[in-house]
């Protein structure tokens, strides 16, 4: 029996639009799902929105915020690798993975957006019954991607993300496109939330997702139990 496949895509966005400030994806957002995916016996591609080196949020990497997982990643050759070789979202078909997974960070707030093709492999995937997940700001980069009805996939959904009062405690609330909970609750979404930073990750049918980074694991289990159902 083939192994069942997961993929995660990543930001491409190194800064922020007219500005030298750096971005990327949070680490502890796209390891953790990793080990998940992989620990549950999935094969992982780890791709990007252009392929090649994922820049990654140095933030990410600094004190608490760097996880054991993050840790044990970085340590990793041959993981380091992975994200020095991104495979590029072009390639890649939605209906060909059981899970597809979308890390936050604040770049895929501006490069998931608008991003026709990033659209369509979330609208695959979803439409072939397979799982949709995202994290953090991650679900930026699913609101395009529609369900039967051609709205969003979040509409009428139980959803999640990063809430205003986190944006703004980070103080980026004026460099984001838009308030990823104000977004997600103008589409229809069910949005709920937990206080600021606690591990809060939701499922509805095949929709998995997570507040913030403290919930990256526990979106990725939700999209392993989800992926089974």
């Amino acid at each position: 029996m083939s192994s069942k496949k997961a993929v995660i895509i990543s930001t491409s966005q190194a800064t922020y639009p007219n500005s030298s400030d750096k971005t990327g994806v949070w680490a502890e957002e796209l390891v953790a799902p990793y080990y998940v995916f992989k620990n549950a016996g999935f094969d992982v591609t780890v791709a990007s929105i252009k392929g090649g080196q994922i820049p990654v949020d140095e933030a990410s990497l600094q004190g608490d915020f760097k996880t054991a997982d993050v840790s044990r990643f970085w340590g990793d050759d041959s993981k380091m690798q992975l994200l020095k070789e991104s495979v590029a979202l072009a390639s890649i078909s939605g209906k060909e993975y059981d899970i597809v997974f979308v890390p936050g960070g604040h770049g895929i707030a501006f490069d998931g957006p608008g991003n026709k093709k990033l659209a369509s492999v979330v609208t695959e995937a979803y439409s072939s019954g397979k799982v949709v997940g995202a994290v953090c700001h991650g679900p930026a980069g699913i609101l395009e991607a529609t369900g039967p009805d051609g709205k969003s996939i979040v509409s009428g959904k139980k959803c999640t993300g990063f809430c205003n009062t986190e944006e703004e405690a980070v103080g980026k609330t004026d460099k984001v496109p838009f308030l990823l909970e104000d977004r997600m609750k103008a589409l229809g979404g069910k949005y709920e939330k937990k206080g600021d930073w606690f591990d809060f990750s939701l499922r509805d049918g095949q929709l998995i997702t997570g507040q913030n980074p403290q919930s990256s694991a526990s979106t990725a289990k939700l999209c392993v139990e989800a992926s089974k159902a």
